[in-house]
Formats: structure tokens, C-alpha cells, sequence
């Protein structure tokens, strides 16, 4: 479900290599010929494109853009240029960091990606930070944060489609049961949600709202302050229907008062995902395309390149 819009006749690895190099050349740095070949390349073909340079050059492909381009725009062009894992294990450090720290982005990551997509994220965490992401949260969080997060970035749920009806609601059950009692930390919930597949996951809570007569996050938000709570009804969204989170990202991100840049670049390098469903959403919620939006708030090469990601860039 990409919007990633790839030439039918993709030139070859070494030939990308070069012009990106000649991109490089000179006095000014021809951003819309670097646009031109990055914003249409998969992330297969973008790893062969980094190995190429760099046995071309002897240099990595990220130091050379890192060098010749700024601002909004590098930050864009060097987070799409990684790796899938890569840019998730970068984002979730950035989310660590004491002047960057945003829980929201470990909640997507934890709960947005496949059991062996956030594996990969791990193992490339660690190949990076030399130590594990588990151990940066911990040391990063406390209290019903940790107790939430730490579980969530450490699973590795099951990915059938098997569902159990009456274990579902029977957890439906207990989760009401914890709810109303306003017992939001309670070990049960942290459980249901950080272990059972996102098929079983599912069904509890369509049983909670049927049983119920309500969305459990509509019961979760009566303390709206509340971090936790709030980290609590990301994690639910995400797991259960993220596009509705992202869409909600690229909302706030977009209609502030002055563009949050850092959440509508996270949000849209993650293309080859879901983007169609989330501009489905986007659409469907604001009555515009998510990629007019981005070009009313956004401008020049970062405008650009976020549009082509968008699937609306030329080829």
C-alpha cells in the first residue's frame, strides 16, 4: 500500500550513484536532480544505490548528503535514505535523548510495525548504539510509563489472523472490569496489550465496545492530562487501526501554529507502508489530499521532496 511513484526503466545502481555524485559537484548542489533520483527509488533499490557510491567514491552515500545539504530538506533526504530499520532505530534514539525525548514516537514504532520489522529495528539499534533499545527506555523512563513501554518494546507478538472468541471476551471482561475501576496500570491491561497478536487484540476490544456500548479509549479519556493515559490511547490506536494515528500526526503536525517538521517528515518516509491509508484518512477526516496540505505548509526542496513521497512529484 506505497505511494511511491518508481520509474518503469530504473536506471542502474551505479548509474544513480554517479549522477548523485555529480548532484554533489561544483558550486551549488542540484537538490531536484538528487529529489529526482531518491524520492523514486525503493529502499532495495536505495541500499544498492549506498553500496555503489561508496565503492565507487570511498565515501558513504549519508556523509556525502550530510555535507551538501541543510535544514528540513537534509533531514528528509538522510531519513529516507536509510533503511527501513535503520531510520526507526535513529528515531527511537532521538526519542531517548533527554532534549529530544517523545514517547509518542517509541508507541508507533512498538506498535505500528510488524513483530519482525520492530526485530530488525532492535537488531539495528544495537549494531548502531552498541547497546539494546530495551536498556535506553528503562534508563530513559519510570513509574507507569516504563511499566507501559518497556513491555511494548520488547514483544515479539504472534502475526496470524487466529482469533480465540472466548478468551476475547473474557478479556474484554477483565479490561472493562480494570477500566472502571480506573485501575489504568493494572498488570492485566500492560499484558493484553503488549502480548496478544494484533488479530486477538482485535476482537477483545470490538467485544469491549459491543458488550460495552463504548471504544475503550473513550473510557480512557476522562483524565485527559494524563501522560500515561494518553501514551496508553496511542498504543490502542496504533495497534488497532494506525493510519487513524497518523492521520491525527500529520493534523496537528500541519495545522499548528507553525508546521512541526520532525512529525510530517517521521510520518511520510514511511511511504512504502501505508501512506495510502493514511491519505485515505487524511482525506476523509479534512476534506483535502494530505498532499495539498503538505504543499500549503511546506515549501521549496523540502516541499518537493515531500510531495514526491507523497507520489505526486514528477519522475
Amino acid at each position: 500500500m506505497a505511494s511511491l511513484k518508481v520509474p518503469t526503466n530504473v536506471p542502474l545502481p551505479e548509474e544513480d550513484a554517479e549522477q548523485l555524485h555529480k548532484a554533489f559537484a561544483g558550486w551549488g548542489t542540484n537538490e531536484k536532480l538528487i529529489i529526482s533520483i531518491l524520492a523514486h527509488r525503493t529502499s532495495a533499490q536505495r541500499s544498492l544505490i549506498r553500496s555503489a557510491y561508496a565503492a565507487t567514491y570511498n565515501e558513504d552515500l549519508l556523509k556525502a548528503l550530510d555535507k551538501e545539504l541543510s535544514s528540513d530538506f537534509e533531514r528528509v533526504v538522510m531519513l529516507w535514505t536509510l533503511d527501513p530499520a535503520e531510520r526507526d532505530a535513529f528515531l527511537a534514539k532521538e526519542s531517548t535523548k533527554m532534549f529530544t525525548k517523545n514517547n509518542w514516537v517509541l508507541v508507533e514504532i512498538a506498535c505500528t510495525r510488524s513483530p519482525l520489522d520492530l526485530f530488525k529495528v532492535k537488531q539495528a539499534y544495537q549494531a548502531r548504539y552498541k547497546k539494546s533499545l530495551e536498556e535506553d527506555v528503562a534508563q530513559h523512563t519510570s513509574g507507569d510509563l516504563r511499566k507501559l513501554l518497556l513491555p511494548l518494546v520488547s514483544t515479539f507478538r504472534y502475526e496470524g489472523d487466529e482469533v480465540n472468541m472466548r478468551l476475547a471476551r473474557s478479556e474484554a471482561k477483565l479490561l472493562h472490569e480494570k477500566v472502571s475501576e480506573k485501575a489504568y496500570s493494572d498488570d492485566d491491561i500492560i499484558r493484553i496489550l503488549t502480548t496478544r497478536s494484533k488479530a486477538q487484540l482485535g476482537a477483545t476490544l470490538n467485544q469491549y465496545n459491543n458488550e460495552y456500548g463504548n471504544a475503550i479509549n473513550k473510557n480512557l479519556k476522562e483524565d485527559s492530562d494524563n501522560e500515561y493515559l494518553k501514551l496508553l490511547r496511542a498504543a490502542i490506536t496504533c495497534l488497532t487501526y494506525p493510519e487513524k494515528h497518523f492521520e491525527k500526526v500529520l493534523r496537528l503536525a500541519i495545522n499548528k501554529m507553525g508546521t512541526d517538521e520532525w512529525a510530517l517528515t517521521r510520518v511520510v518516509t514511511r511511504t512504502e507502508v501505508d501512506m495510502e491509508r493514511i491519505k485515505e484518512e487524511y482525506q476523509r477526516r479534512n476534506s483535502i489530499p494530505l498532499h495539498h496540505a503538505v504543499a500549503k505548509d511546506t515549501s521549496g526542496d523540502y516541499e518537493d521532496m515531500l510531495v514526491a513521497l507523497l507520489g505526486h512529484g514528477d519522475v
